[in-house]
């Protein structure tokens, strides 16, 4: 801002009838006026829509009572100004709200939650902007708990691509009354939206702290994951005679050698194989040649690259001959693992599970 000002020439800021004088007191207020209509006039952005409701509306005022400012006095409030921005060694980021952002991470999770709730009750908050930041796991539970209406606001409320993941995860008859219901918001005031986002904010602040970023049944997968196949059959046992609900839905969560063919695309494939050595990748396919379920992800794979590249790994598959099981599923480990890091580095997409849609 202080470049900006410094490049305006007297010459054309000068305005041609004096009704301030240097002489005549100006009020901090009228200066600021003053400073905000040279900005604009300059096509400079000034940030005005963050500063509290309050401010902007006296600021608006005042520019409103305002007329003809001689060129002399703009300078001196121009020149008081510079001074003043000189003389500033530190900013802080006004308010509690921007004080939470810039220590997030270095507050206690019940701290920064209680403060939280005190910010969502002022009445010059906007409670949606910490709502729309919620990452949909989050916002998901309590869309699913909150009537229809409720729940059309909150859609609207929220980027789309957030919003269209979270309609996506409705129950289908819920997922289109909610969408209906999004046709009849447009007339709803803002003080009401503003009130169902300050009970809802209220509802997530009352979320109880979470010590897993991820739900049981994904812990429990992802460790099933890269777990030997009898513990794993074992463990699965186990849990269908103890709960036969969660075991089912650890079976979905659970993705291994096997589910290849199911789960990535074909065009996929060569990330896969340059995510992986070939020594790995021949030690898996060269175990898989022995294992009849895992044998047609051997064979997705070789069929989605390049026939040359295959070949050669085919000749190298029938050069290790016979490889031991517990190499073999490290291998095949691996390259789970290396899947899922595409996955996470969006690199791919995996195809969504039958059973999950």
């Amino acid at each position: 801002m202080a470049q900006a000002l410094a490049r305006i020439k007297p010459a054309r800021i000068g305005l041609p009838a004096p009704a301030q004088a240097v002489g005549v007191p100006l009020s901090r207020r009228q200066k600021a006026a003053i400073i905000v209509r040279l900005m604009l006039s300059e096509g400079t952005p000034i940030p005005i829509a963050g500063l509290p409701e309050g401010l902007q509306a006296e600021l608006a005022q005042q520019i409103g009572r305002m007329r003809l400012v001689d060129r002399d006095t703009l300078q001196h409030v121009v020149a008081e100004f510079m001074a003043e921005l000189e003389q500033v060694g530190l900013s802080f980021p006004g308010g509690l709200e921007g004080a939470l952002a810039m220590m997030d991470g270095h507050l206690s999770t019940a701290t920064a939650s209680r403060l939280r709730r005190t910010i969502g009750l002022r009445p010059d908050a906007d409670p949606w902007d910490r709502i729309t930041a919620l990452p949909p796991e989050t916002l998901h539970p309590v869309l699913e708990e909150e009537s229809t209406e409720i729940a059309a606001v909150l859609l609207s409320k929220l980027p789309v691509q957030k919003a269209a993941t979270l309609l996506g995860k409705l129950p289908g008859e819920k997922a289109r009354r909610v969408a209906f219901a999004m046709s009849h918001t447009g007339n709803v005031d803002p003080q009401t939206v503003r009130r169902i986002g300050v009970s809802l904010l209220t509802q997530f602040d009352n979320l109880p702290a979470r010590a897993f970023d991820i739900g049981p049944v994904e812990r429990v997968g992802a460790i099933l994951n890269v777990s030997p196949e009898l513990t794993r059959e074992d463990v699965l046992r186990g849990l269908e005679e103890a709960d036969a609900g969660f075991a089912e839905r650890v079976r979905r969560a659970i993705f291994t050698f096997a589910h290849l063919p199911q789960r990535l695309l074909p065009r996929d494939v060569p990330k896969l194989t340059r995510a992986v050595d070939q020594p790995t990748l021949v030690t898996a396919l060269a175990g898989a040649q022995t294992q009849t379920d895992r044998l047609a992800a051997a064979e997705f794979i070789l069929a989605n690259i390049s026939q040359r590249m295959a070949q050669a790994l085919r000749e190298e598959i029938a050069e290790r001959g016979k490889v031991k099981d517990k190499d073999a599923e490290a291998a095949m480990n691996q390259i789970v693992s290396a899947v899922r890091r595409l996955e996470a580095d969006r690199e791919l997409t995996l195809i969504a599970d039958e059973e999950e849609e």
